[in-house]
């Protein structure tokens, strides 16, 4: 085992991490700590904290504004802002990783379809089906309340 000299600000930086404790978005967000592009498969490629690794193609759509890099420029990919996203300093471009997966793995069209928002023939027949006994009961109105107070009977009344 080497011994590590530390500087004080290193130190000092290091204790501050500790004393802030673990930052809760890294929970609940997707943050890269690795990225770099494989030419050969023509993907730029990022693993997660998680340990998951996803891949894009660059030039297949221009949303992101890196089609027509070279692969040289493509290859200079760095994660920024604790993982947040992923930068290219020659290209001027950012990506955010958690909008890269929301758009490429097209959540906001199947993610409906998941939660029922989606039309379907299945959806359609068993609406049919509910409609020939007569379809979905009605709501039973419910009686109003009555103000003020009661009055008691009087002996005598």
């Amino acid at each position: 085992m080497k011994n590590v000299i530390l500087t004080d600000e290193e130190v000092e930086q290091i204790l501050a991490r500790a004393q802030r404790g673990p930052d809760p978005d890294d929970e609940i967000e997707p943050r890269a700590v690795e990225a770099w592009y494989e030419a050969e498969r023509g993907l730029v490629m990022f693993k997660l904290k998680n340990g998951c690794v996803f891949g894009f193609p660059p030039s297949e759509d221009s949303y992101w504004g890196l089609n027509g890099a070279s692969p040289a420029q493509l290859a200079e990919v760095e994660p920024v802002e604790d993982g947040y996203g992923l930068h290219w300093e020659e290209l001027d471009a950012d990506i955010a990783v958690p909008g890269l997966l929301l758009r490429m793995l097209n959540v906001k069209a199947w993610y409906a379809k998941w939660l029922g928002g989606a039309k379907s023939e299945a959806k359609a027949a068993a609406a049919r089906e509910n409609g020939k006994k007569g379809g979905r009961p009605r709501k039973q109105p419910v009686a109003p309340k009555r103000g003020g107070r009661r009055k008691s009977a009087q002996a005598g009344d």
